[in-house]
């Protein structure tokens, strides 16, 4: 059955009219969707009749929140389970200009990034652009609060499910749905290149954002092994690209690690990278995982590596770290309730 939640006004107008009902009902179901509804029973404009084929042809609840983790600066890490009993992460993060929420797209990951939660045991499947969709509803639901900016930097590679996502990105921004500006969302990719190309032309005024980690491809391929396939040459090319076609800044992502990619040398390489480009540099120290060797760079470090962009005229900041007294990095959650149930 397909997803009320996946579906712009004008799919679901075809499908009520298919359904013999009158085109302007399909408006009235619209909202009820929009407003996070998650029971047909809860339509109160809605015939009976009606409400009964809806019941018979479409999936309104897609997930539901199995396990919630709040930290006491106020994020909140939720694990969701879809349909077919696989979970999902989605993290809300307040701030002063209102609340992001932090969305996965797929689930688990097959890049194998070597640093991250998300990448063990593999990707399962891909998110529909319903199930994406999904968690900003149930997110709003639970606290009661508007998610006004989305960033998808959760479980999954949002380019390797392009479709799905760019599906997402054109339903949450949609008049008739959530309305959240182009501007107030962020795609985090780790840098396949044709899927970046692809998305230049279509010329969204969405935040681009570039895992980057490393300044020399030797290293980059040990962290993130696409870089096997798309190596940083190629990857800035494509991104100085990017900002001609689309006129939107590049935000590059360095997940800053005790002594593996912190050095002062390597601030400098990557300002003589950066040189030139429109864009900005968010420094993350990175979020230790159990399975993982690596551990997060002191603030010393963090800050001497700043310091030296600035002083090559590279623009960058120190994300504000959240939710580090929950289970933080992505795709840690997710594991620990997996095995839990195993």
């Amino acid at each position: 059955m397909k997803q009320l939640r996946g579906m712009f006004l004008e799919e679901l107008s075809s499908e009520i009219v298919e359904l013999g009902e009158k085109k302007f009902r399909a408006k009235q179901v619209n909202d009820w969707v929009v407003k996070g509804v998650s029971d047909f029973d809860q339509m109160k404009n809605i015939s009976k009749g009606l409400k009964e084929l809806l019941k018979d042809n479409f999936i309104l609840n897609n997930m539901s929140i199995v396990r919630s983790q709040k930290s006491k600066d106020g994020t909140i890490k939720y694990l969701m389970k879809l349909h077919d009993n696989h979970v999902i992460e989605s993290v809300l993060m307040k701030y002063k200009h209102g609340n992001t929420l932090c969305v996965s797209t797929q689930v688990g990951c097959r890049m194998g990034c070597s640093f991250c939660a998300s990448t063990i045991g593999g990707k399962a499947r891909d998110l529909s652009a319903g199930e994406i969709l999904g968690q900003v509803y149930e997110a709003q639901n639970d606290t009661g609060e508007k998610v006004s900016n989305i960033v998808l930097m959760g479980s999954g590679e949002p380019l390797d499910n392009y479709d799905e996502v760019l599906k997402f990105i054109r339903l949450v921004n949609d008049e008739n749905n959530l309305n959240i500006s182009m501007r107030n969302i962020t795609l985090s990719t780790c840098g396949i290149v044709p899927e970046i190309r692809k998305l230049m032309k279509e010329k969204l005024q969405i935040t681009l954002a570039i895992s980057l980690h490393a300044v020399d491809n030797g290293k980059r391929d040990n962290l993130i092994p696409v870089n096997k396939k798309y190596p940083i040459e190629e990857l800035l090319e494509t991104c100085k690209d990017y900002v001609k076609e689309t006129g939107r800044r590049i935000t590059f992502e360095y997940s800053l690690i005790e002594g593996e990619n912190d050095s002062v040398a390597e601030a400098e390489k990557l300002a003589k990278l950066l040189r030139g480009m429109l864009c900005h540099v968010n420094l993350i120290p990175i979020n230790p995982v159990r399975e993982k060797k690596y551990k997060a760079s002191k603030s010393q470090s963090v800050n001497k590596f700043r310091d030296a962009l600035k002083r090559k005229g590279i623009e960058a900041t120190v994300r504000r770290e959240l939710g580090q007294d929950i289970d933080a990095a992505c795709g840690q959650l997710r594991k620990s309730y997996l095995d839990d149930v195993e």
